[in-house]
């Protein structure tokens, strides 16, 4: 289990003693599925690329299991607007890349950009590293289970617009699923939940979860919304 004492000392540890039983599905996916089934973005062979990570937080809510997400603000020069899962670039600080680096990183970003206490996570799984070209991250997803939910909110209004929970039941939902158009003409799943539009990077983590781990429901692929999109 992740403390506090942890992160300023000795190496982070996975572990998944205690987590609930609903999430032995995302368990047993995060622990088979392959790196191009998550996306045909992988990092570059030749090790370019800036290393990052995100945290893909479950908490369990009033109406079940939930997603931490944060929309990053509207005034920032990329992703204005967009929300997505908190995280950021590794520090010199978090550690060895290919260690436990991505999760030192994913909990300091959580904690900086949404004011989550880390000693209530449990990091229990981590997803191959995935790439972003229009940024040149190298995105390693870092799973966790709320095991002790504390307050968040808006850090920094200059980052981060908005902190919310989004029910698993709401992005299962058909009605809630969309592919997202953008104005160069690709296409990739989008959820249209919490007054916000999820797509991109979020979204393809996210529906990629929700297929492999068995919740995913049948839906409208024709079902078309721009990015310009606004609840």
């Amino acid at each position: 289990m992740t403390h506090a004492s942890d992160m300023r000392g000795g190496r982070l540890n996975l572990s998944k003693e205690g987590l609930p039983g609903w999430l032995d599905p995302v368990v047993h996916a995060v622990e088979t599925v392959e790196p191009l089934q998550l996306s045909r973005f992988l990092p570059p062979a030749n090790g370019a690329g800036r290393q990052s990570a995100v945290l893909i937080l479950f908490g369990e809510g009033e109406r079940g299991p939930e997603l931490l997400l944060m929309e990053r603000a509207h005034s920032l020069r990329s992703h204005a607007g967009q929300p997505s899962f908190p995280g950021g670039a590794l520090d010199p600080e978090d550690g060895d890349p290919k260690a436990d680096g991505p999760l030192r990183a994913a909990l300091r970003e959580a904690e900086e950009e949404t004011g989550l206490d880390p000693r209530g996570v449990q990091l229990f799984g981590v997803l191959p590293a995935l790439y972003i070209p229009v940024s040149g991250f190298v995105v390693t997803p870092v799973l966790g289970w709320w095991r002790e939910p504390t307050p968040v909110g808006v850090v920094d209004p200059n980052e981060t617009a908005r902190v919310f929970t989004v029910p698993v039941a709401d992005l299962t939902d058909p009605a809630n699923r969309a592919m997202a158009i953008h104005p160069r003409g690709h296409a990739g799943p989008a959820f249209l939940v919490e007054s916000a539009l999820v797509w991109g990077f979020t979204a393809g983590i996210i529906d990629r979860l929700l297929h492999y781990s068995g919740w995913e429901r049948p839906w409208d692929r024709d079902r078309q919304v721009p990015l310009d999109w606004r609840a």
